[in-house]
């Protein structure tokens, strides 16, 4: 979804897609729970002569610390209050499961002094084996006229904290190369389970990734000292040998040949082990789009020549896929989307996909023809089909090929863009080195016109195009570290009569951890794009380059920057350049903060020249991270706008802005 808000017109200027389709695939279901905001209702249970309704409060100390959630968790009285007991009996038998789970939970926040008491209408229900015939009858009196009023009762005492820690080697002495930040507990904290859960996590996590896969905790040993209200604890950490990764073995996919996922399988026998690699390599393998889901699966021993055996589980994924897309925005107009997909054309993980899309832009003026009250020329539309036939002969070679064609008319804020009648079809050969090296060669060729405040140009173009993709970064939505590069060139030589056209065009990202947690990162993009040839105006308008919006300088419109003509229609440029600053800050676990600085312009000359002034833009971010990526919501403000530039734009999508 993005937001687009402009000229303090907040109302007047936005933009929703929505998705009304995806896959079919039979077991698909899809849940929301609301972000937790609308807790599920705890109204007990209609009185009954056949059930014993009761409803449930947790007292505790005002400011003790105490989490009421982690009691509820623990909690069968809680769980099963929508379900309630035949009689006073039932439910006393009931309550007195909760005793030892609630000290449980009272003990994990480090109360272990802690007391519980369970009562109805003020009668307590007696621990261990005694006589609760009194709770029993105080309950029964309910039945048939109210729920009974079930209070558990905490008094968790003084929270405990560490008094002295020590994590020691299979040698009885402090292990050396253990960063104390991995610990992250020091004494005086509160002994909580939690805190040492987290700790032996950590400590485990920490001799995984420096290649020890059997890293485990030998041997936890802690010691209550009540009146002091102290802990003293002991781990004992075998961090196990280190290790390179053993044969791999493959099971599935079932509905295609196993080397062809394989050969998307970068890792080898004789690799550090790292689980970083294990999560790049399950990414890798998703890559071809017939791939569902992918587990490792790690051996419990090193083979006899020190490696550890994996075993790759390839699950074969829904052949068929549908979709639709609607979305409308007071800007751009509406648009309707729709694709399908075949995963599995010829039972070689070939996937075929099959687009079109109809746009309508309200604001394109000119002469047309009606159509059902319609304007005709305010019409767009695409036509698509890309096809991928991944490992040709078991290599780790693929043949793409694509093939559109496209009507688009744009209009920026008031200012005209142009219209473009464009067909296009493209085969290319791609090589995979390495996960983060590929790159690819193959033919273009494309034929159509388009008419901007220049004048009409008809054309024709073919050409040969190349292109190199790195990509060392950690994660694909959320980098946090790493080098994303990408370089492509093309050579239209005018070869039978078309137009001559050269272009290249480099995009370069950057990411870097400033801290050991990785919660502070600074990300860092930059693009500089050229076209080689003709003048300005023998450049259809749709090939032409331009800059601004959210995926270049935010704040701006979408490909509003750059040269224009005297009446300010939107002309593109020759060339190109914008860059885009971020720090990004993970307050929480659940949400972030960025802030960001971006700068970019086109051009009329064929490499930059800086013959109009960057356009500078800043603005802040908050970022929601679920599981599958954060969630981005951008606000950005022209630093330098011109007449008729927004005031200010809102963005929003999922992953960061780049």
């Amino acid at each position: 979804m993005v937001l687009r808000v402009g000229q303090g017109k907040f109302l007047r200027r936005w933009r929703v897609a929505v998705a009304l389709g995806a896959a079919l695939a039979p077991s698909a279901a899809v849940a929301f729970d609301g972000f937790g905001l609308w807790p599920e209702a705890d109204a007990p249970i209609a009185a009954s002569p056949h059930a014993l309704p009761y409803k449930l409060t947790f007292t505790v100390p005002d400011g003790s610390g105490v989490s009421v959630s982690t009691l509820r968790d623990a909690s069968s009285l809680y769980s099963l209050r929508k379900d309630p007991p035949p009689d006073g009996f039932s439910l006393a038998l009931r309550a007195r499961r909760d005793f030892a789970p609630l000290v449980d939970a009272l003990w994990s926040q480090g109360y272990y002094d802690a007391q519980v008491a369970i009562r109805v209408d003020g009668v307590a229900l007696p621990m261990g084996n005694g006589d609760f015939t009194a709770f029993q009858r105080a309950a029964d009196a309910y039945r048939g006229k109210a729920a009974a009023p079930v209070e558990i009762v905490v008094s968790p005492g003084k929270q405990f904290v560490l008094r002295r820690l020590a994590v020691l080697g299979g040698d009885g002495k402090p292990l050396a190369d253990l960063p104390e930040r991995i610990v992250a507990l020091r004494p005086g904290d509160a002994a909580t389970a939690d805190a040492i859960r987290g700790a032996e996590a950590r400590i485990v996590d920490f001799y995984r990734s420096r290649s020890r896969p059997l890293a485990r905790i030998a041997k936890i040993a802690p010691v209550v000292d009540h009146p002091a209200h102290a802990m003293d604890l002991t781990l004992n950490v075998d961090p196990g040998p280190v290790a390179a990764i053993g044969p791999i073995t493959m099971t599935g996919p079932k509905t295609f040949d196993p080397l062809i996922a394989r050969s998307f399988l970068y890792l080898k026998p004789g690799d550090p082990y790292s689980p970083a690699a294990l999560s790049n390599a399950k990414q890798d393998m998703r890559a071809i789009p017939a791939i569902g889901a992918v587990r490792i699966k790690e051996a419990d021993k090193l083979d006899a020549q020190g490696q550890l055996p994996l075993n790759v589980d390839v699950g074969d994924r829904q052949v068929h896929a549908l979709g639709i897309q609607a979305q409308y925005s007071t800007i751009d107009g509406p648009a309707l989307q729709t694709y399908w997909e075949n995963r599995n054309l010829f039972g070689g993980a070939e996937y075929l996909r099959l687009e079109a899309g109809v746009t309508y832009d309200p604001a394109n003026t000119g002469p047309a023809q009606s159509l059902f009250g319609f304007s005709d020329r305010n019409f767009g539309g695409r036509v698509a089909a890309h096809f991928m036939k991944p490992t040709i002969d078991g290599g780790p070679d693929d043949l793409l090929a694509d093939v559109s064609a496209e009507r688009a008319t744009t209009n920026t804020f008031g200012f005209q863009g142009y219209t473009a009648n464009d067909a296009d079809a493209d085969i290319a050969l791609r090589r995979r080195f390495s996960r983060e090296l590929s790159a690819q060669v193959g033919l273009d060729a494309q034929s159509g016109d388009a008419t901007d405040a220049l004048r009409t140009v008809y054309y024709n173009i073919v050409g040969v195009t190349g292109s190199a993709t790195y990509d060392s970064t950690d994660n694909l939505l959320d980098p946090t570290q790493g080098v994303r590069a990408r370089g492509a060139v093309a050579a239209y030589p005018g070869v039978f009569g078309s137009l001559y056209l050269y272009t290249a065009k480099t995009e370069v990202s950057a990411y870097q951890a400033l801290d050991p947690g990785s919660r502070f990162v600074l990300a860092e993009r930059a693009r500089v794009a050229s076209e080689i040839g003709p003048g300005l105006e023998d450049i259809p308008a749709n090939l032409r380059l331009y800059a601004g919006g959210g995926g270049s300088v935010r704040g701006y419109a979408y490909s509003s920057l750059g040269p224009r003509a005297p009446n300010g229609a939107i002309l593109g440029g020759r060339s190109a350049l914008d860059s885009s600053m971020e720090i990004r800050w993970r307050a929480t676990d659940t949400f972030g903060f960025v802030g960001f600085f971006d700068a970019g312009n086109a051009f009329e000359a064929e490499v930059p020249n800086f013959s109009l002034p960057l356009q500078m833009s800043a603005g802040v971010g908050l970022r929601y991270y679920t599981g599958f990526g954060p969630l981005r919501l951008d606000v950005a403000f022209p630093v330098n706008p011109r007449p008729g530039d927004p005031r200010f734009a809102i963005y929003a999508s999922i992953g960061q802005a780049f």
